[in-house]
């Protein structure tokens, strides 16, 4: 499952997935990953999130409204870009943590931690 699919179930209203939110919209659903990162870039910044979203993406403004409404709106937006940006917030500080680039940093916090109570 990918992060924005476990995102997407935690927006009440939304679709479940990707997959299942451009079964609603008619869309391919890489046209829908597309569209749900320009809404979450646009939600933000000045004017009309949509109109924004589309002139990055060249994507329909029907589209990407079809895509707003099965999210819930403007307000399921903000809270799914709140949502992508904290997750990478913790992926980042993951990937800092991950010393020996395994893809876990429990090991590598244990070192850091047994060799601070060593002192």
């Amino acid at each position: 499952m990918s992060q924005l699919d476990m995102i997407l179930k935690q927006i009440s209203g939304s679709p479940d997935t990707v997959a299942s939110l451009a079964e609603k919209v008619g869309l391919d659903p890489a046209l829908v990953e597309k569209g749900l990162a320009a809404l979450g870039q646009a939600h933000d910044e000045p004017g009309d999130t949509v109109e924004s979203a589309a002139a990055k993406t060249k994507l329909d403004t029907g589209a990407l409204g079809a895509i707003m409404a099965q999210l819930g709106g403007e307000s399921a937006v903000g809270e799914m870009a709140n949502k992508v940006q904290s997750s990478d917030h913790v992926a980042n500080l993951t990937a800092f943590l991950d010393r020996d680039g395994d893809g876990s940093a429990m090991d590598d916090v244990a070192g850091m931690a047994s060799k601070f109570f060593k002192r």
